[in-house]
Order: structure tokens, then sequence, then C-alpha cells
């Protein structure tokens, strides 16, 4: 037949689910975190804390290991809101190593390749794309995050002597609730500081300078200002302040530095939202090569 005498038809047949495409996208994701060895070993060094916190949990709760550390010994192993701090904070600082490793391989080698268009002009949003990566590098950083950290919780609640689970309901949540705030911030931050980036070794060093830089920054000008308002470029001091107070843990922080709580949320929802617009500006379904 000829090629004149072809009748060309659009395709008529089931058209997967959006959010099947999202979930492609992420399954994609993660198979190319896991594809380096690097990320495993990452991810066992970041689950080594849980096993120490585990073990101090079950010598707590232990009558033997009570009776041999003493009255004293067990005051310093009070598990409280304090000691559930102390592990959010571990676990939520080693998720930051793993994700600036992992965030540039989900973006960069995109960027790099030149694989956007072809990307987007399937039907696959800029939004939808993004959300595929954002799903992926949530899931690591669940890992080593919330999940530990609940499974802790847990595994308190069912050693403790004492009826344990009602009265400390608050720091199960607290868990839950200041893990999914920094992955969340962290996530949306990797990726898109790794867009503006094609070299995935820079972008990770980057993530690195984008959390520990403005935090000197913010100290500096606190101790010559003598104010506590430049702690707010300060995100490990926020995060920490944060992760107590939603935990019912008291600070540990001098009074006169004591940020609001509403001003570290507001400085949070600001940076995500200049990370958005700096994904925003970059993923697109062309690029601009001036010449």
């Amino acid at each position: 037949m000829s090629i004149y005498k072809l009748n060309y038809r659009p395709y008529a047949g089931n058209v997967t689910p959006l959010w099947m495409r999202i979930v492609v996208l992420a399954r994609y994701g993660l198979a190319e975190a896991w594809s380096s060895k690097f990320t495993i070993g990452l991810l066992v060094f970041s689950l080594l804390p849980p096993i120490v916190f585990l073990l101090i949990i079950y010598l707590t709760n232990n009558p033997l290991a009570r009776a041999l550390i003493g009255a004293g010994g067990s005051k310093a192993l009070a598990i409280d809101a304090s000691f559930f701090a102390i592990i959010l904070q571990v676990q939520c600082w080693l998720a930051l190593a793993l994700a600036s490793w992992v965030a540039p391989r989900l973006i960069t080698f995109d960027l790099a390749d030149n694989v956007l268009p072809i990307l987007l002009s399937h039907p696959v949003t800029r939004f939808g794309y993004v959300l595929g990566k954002f799903v992926a590098l949530m899931s690591v950083l669940s890992l080593v995050t919330w999940i530990p950290a609940l499974l802790l919780f847990v595994y308190e609640g069912y050693t403790s002597p004492v009826p344990w689970f009602a009265s400390n309901l608050q720091i199960g949540i607290g868990l839950l609730a200041g893990a999914m705030i920094w992955i969340t911030f962290l996530s949306i931050l990797g990726l898109a500081l790794s867009s503006w980036v094609k070299w995935r070794v820079v972008a990770t060093g980057i993530i690195f300078a984008a959390v520990f830089v403005p935090a000197g920054v913010g100290a500096i000008v606190s101790g010559v200002l003598r104010t506590k308002w430049g702690l707010l470029l300060n995100l490990p001091v926020m995060m920490s302040l944060l992760w107590r107070r939603i935990l019912g843990a008291p600070d540990v922080i001098r009074q006169d530095f004591n940020l609001p709580t509403n001003s570290i949320i507001v400085m949070l929802v600001l940076g995500c939202l200049l990370f958005v617009a700096m994904l925003n500006a970059r993923i697109r379904a062309r690029e601009v090569v001036k010449g």
C-alpha cells in the first residue's frame, strides 16, 4: 500500500492513569539511586545508630541490666522525649548525607544528557516529573529517618515495665512529623540545587554548602550584632529547636537566643518556595543555548 493511502488515527486505547506515570518515574528514580554501591553503604552506615539506640533501650528496660548499672546509671539512660530528640537529630543529619548523594543522581544525569525534552514529550507534565523524583528521594530518606525512629518508639513501648504508650503518644507523633518536615524540605532543596548543576560531585557539595554556609553567616551575624534573629539563617539550630518542641523535650539553647516557633516555620516555608521557584525555572521541555 502506498504511503499516501495510509490513514493515521490518534491512539484510542487505554491511557495509563496520571498517578501511575508518577509511580513509573519514581520506580526508575529508585533504580538509579540504588544502582550505586555507595548508596547502599550510606544506608547501612545510617542504620548503625538505631542499633546502638536499640541496645540502650534494651539495657534500660532490662531488670538485670538496671541492677548492674545502678540507680545513677538508670537515670542517665532515661528513655524520654530528650532521648528520642537525640535519635531524631542523629538520623535526620545522616539523611542529609544520603540526600546529598542521591538527589544529584536523580536529576543531574537527565540534565547532563539532555533527556528532559524527550521525557516531557511523553504524557508527563513538569509537575509529574518533579513529583516522581520527589517521591523517590522521600522514599530513600524515610528508610533512615521516621521508620527506624518509630520502630524504636514501638520497641520502647513494648519493653517498658510500666504503661508507656498513652503517656508518651506525643513523642511518636512528633517523630513522624519532625522527620517528614525535614525530609520534605531536604528533598525540595536537593532536587532544586541539583537541577542547576550538571556535575554530580559539584551538586553534592553545593547541597552541603546550602545548609552549613548560611549557618555560619547566621552565627556571625548573631555574634556581632548580639541578636538572636541571625539564627534564622542557621538551619541546624532552627531544626534542633523545632524537633525538640514537637517532641515536647526541653530546649537546650540559651533563653535569649530562643527563636519563636512561628518564625522557624516561616523561614522553612520561604525556603521551600524559593527552591520550588528554582525548579520551575530549570525544569523545561527545551534548552536555550546562547551562541
